[in-house]
């Protein structure tokens, strides 16, 4: 609820709490961006200075001619949960869009950042490459690619995450309305 200014007008509602870091962890196709697309408004308007690192994005900037090696992999998910350290010390709060196949890669955020919350998206490998816009799946069964998690790579669930959301199941708007929640329960707003 907006607080009242001095003139009366309502002025709006403000976190002055530590910032964190969330990390929206899944399969590829299994509906992180469209949940941190819907998350990222609901913390804007909580007056939170919000960031969503979402890692096709970075890693056209760090890897941009890719290989998805397992070293390539290694360095990529350093590098990002660096660059998340970074900005959640500078008061930025960050969404971090990235499948991380390895629990090691969100472990070292985790490691790096004192406020952290891991939020499992969830939906089976069927569905995903149903959804499958980017042709990741298709690029791997096709040979094109030999490292998509799910198929030819593992993918490693998080054993005790914050949230569980499966994607079949909630929308995104419900999704992010249901991670609000969670941190509220957990004081971090």
């Amino acid at each position: 609820m907006a607080e009242l200014s001095t003139t009366g007008h309502p002025s709006p509602v403000t976190h002055h709490g530590p910032a964190f870091a969330i990390w929206l962890t899944g399969l590829p196709a299994s509906g992180k961006s469209a949940v941190a697309a819907a998350l990222r408004p609901k913390l804007d308007a909580l007056g939170l200075r919000v960031e969503v690192l979402e890692s096709d994005a970075l890693r056209r900037v760090l890897t941009p001619t890719p290989t998805y090696s397992r070293e390539e992999r290694d360095l990529f998910y350093r590098a990002l949960a660096f660059f998340g350290s970074r900005l959640v010390a500078q008061g930025v709060t960050v969404i971090f869009d990235a499948t991380a196949n390895r629990r090691a890669y969100r472990d070292f955020a985790r490691r790096l950042i004192p406020s952290f919350i891991e939020v499992a998206v969830e939906c089976p490998l069927e569905v995903c490459m149903e959804r499958d816009r980017k042709g990741t799946y298709r690029k791997g069964r096709a040979g094109e690619s030999a490292t998509v998690p799910g198929l030819q790579e593992p993918y490693e669930p998080p054993i005790d995450p914050a949230l569980r959301l499966d994607t079949t199941k909630i929308e995104p708007e419900a999704a992010a309305d249901l991670i609000l929640s969670a941190l509220k329960e957990r004081r971090v707003i």
